[in-house]
């Protein structure tokens, strides 16, 4: 039983026995089981047609969230349900969602179509992250063929039909209830190189024993070190199994969120305390991506081109460290120290992150510039925390991505701000102040020189957004003025 992986297909047991654990479900699917269906793309999370459905216990029943199985890891599954494309059809008789796309022509190659159809229908059981218009649902799953247009209208007409719900029955053995497969030994789990603990103190034990381990959380970017970069993982630490880094609390004016949290269980709370940043979430990564990364495992990646620290930064947010239980605070700015290195001990993890509440009157902008809309990582990435009093600049934090080697604040542009009228003449000053902030490079995203431009030209957005209010200060494209 600890190396076994147990897991529901359909309503049936699966056990793998003594599995890479750096094997991917994807993997799994189509080479041990058969399951051609679901397709490999991209094998990095960005095509979507490997989605499938993952379900697992979620209070009295059971919660189906759409994933990218390319670069989900096999063990990962323990303990939970799985759907495929081949999990729908019954009877031979399509499923209302496979036969609204053949009707609508909603496929023409057919290659991405599996996983299409599993982002409809995961919409249409009402699975996690798919309460959003269906373009936003359907932004993970890229079709070089149809230009999207019968998938929408299939989306449209699969919404109105009373769809067959197969979930409930094929997230347990016939009767809707999710087996508690858990692992007999917590620590040791699949394999010598997967450690599965399920509290916060066997995680801390855990670091502290395999300090050069890597901590996998929803592995949307461990993945790819694995399918892309065939980097060789000696030791894994998978934190899926940890109650309390699940957690969000309410704290005496802030929020707690714990590093395990996923991006789709974190929007709602996040997005009532700062509805931008909650509008910029919905642009990080796609319905599959939201639904496997967590808040905690974008700070800890450390990634200067991460969404999630500038706005956190410029709202004040401070890091919760774990070192064997011993904890610390910093302020979240502080954690990074220059590229590939974080403020960050041999054996500590990070365990929280929490957020201030905005202060009545908080003026928050958050602004993500990417060569996609959706789904595409940031050449740059800001947030602006202002305050006013009487038409001055009281309190200033500016956080950017993508201008340096870690995410970070414009000191320099806030000292330009902070006491000075919040005027056209003062806005010019901070945005001539952010070259003294920073130096930025070029490369396949944008040139040093079109990232300080558009730094500068975020600052201005934010300043025309707040003194012309109902006005967003976006470049409406040619086609709009024919």
């Amino acid at each position: 039983m600890g190396e076994t992986i147990r897991f529901l297909l359909d309503g049936q047991v699966q056990e793998v026995r003594d599995v890479d654990p750096t094997r991917t479900v994807l993997q799994h699917l189509r080479g041990d089981l058969r399951r051609t269906g679901t397709k490999e793309g991209c094998a990095e999370g960005d095509c979507g047609s490997c989605t499938v459905l993952v379900g697992e216990p979620e209070g009295q029943g059971v919660a189906w969230r759409a994933v990218n199985s390319c670069i989900q890891f096999l063990p990962m599954l323990h303990g939970k349900a799985l759907m495929t494309v081949e999990s729908l059809a019954r009877e031979d008789a399509l499923h209302p969602v496979q036969q609204a796309m053949v009707d609508k022509h909603g496929s023409q190659c057919g290659f991405c179509t599996p996983g299409i159809v599993m982002s409809l229908y995961a919409k249409a059981v009402a699975a996690k992250g798919t309460d959003a218009p269906p373009a936003e649902v359907l932004a993970g799953n890229l079709c070089r063929c149809t230009g999207y247009g019968p998938i929408l209208e299939v989306a449209r007409a699969v919404q109105a039909e009373a769809a067959p719900d197969l979930a409930a029955d094929l997230a347990g053995l016939g009767d809707g209830a999710m087996l508690d497969l858990t692992y007999d030994d917590p620590v040791c789990g699949v394999t010598r190189r997967w450690l599965a603990p399920r509290s916060l103190d066997q995680l801390a034990q855990a670091v502290q024993a395999h300090p050069d381990a890597t901590i996998v959380a929803g592995a949307t970017d461990v993945g790819l070190w694995v399918t892309k970069l065939r980097k060789p993982l000696k030791a894994l630490i998978d934190i899926g199994q940890i109650a309390e880094l699940k957690r969000i609390e309410t704290l005496d004016g802030a929020v707690r969120i714990g590093a395990g949290v996923r991006y789709v269980d974190a929007m709602e709370t996040l997005s009532g305390l700062y509805p931008e940043l909650g509008a910029m979430m919905r642009r990080l990564g796609s319905t599959q991506v939201r639904n496997s990364g967590t808040i905690g495992g974008n700070i800890a990646n450390g990634s200067p081109i991460g969404d999630m620290p500038p706005a956190l930064i410029a709202a004040g947010a401070t890091l919760v460290l774990n070192r064997g239980g011993a904890r610390r605070q910093l302020p979240l700015e502080a954690f990074f120290v220059e590229y590939g290195q974080q403020d960050r001990r041999p054996g500590e993890l990070v365990e929280a992150v929490i957020v201030p509440t905005p202060q009545a009157g908080l003026i928050f902008k958050v602004f993500k510039l990417s060569k996609r809309f959706d789904q595409d990582i940031s050449a740059v990435c800001a947030a602006f925390a202002l305050t006013l009093e009487d038409g001055v600049v009281a309190s200033a934090r500016i956080a950017f991505g993508g201008m340096a080697g870690t995410p970070k604040r414009a000191t320099a542009c806030e000292t330009a701000l902070v006491g000075q009228a919040w005027t056209d003449a003062t806005v010019e000053a901070a945005m001539a102040a952010l070259d003294t902030d920073f130096t930025p490079l070029s490369d396949m995203r944008a040139s040093a020189a079109y990232r300080s431009l558009a730094a500068r030209n975020m600052l201005r957005k934010a300043f025309i957004e707040t003194t012309q209010p109902g006005v967003d200060a976006r470049v409406e494209p040619e086609s709009a003025h024919g």
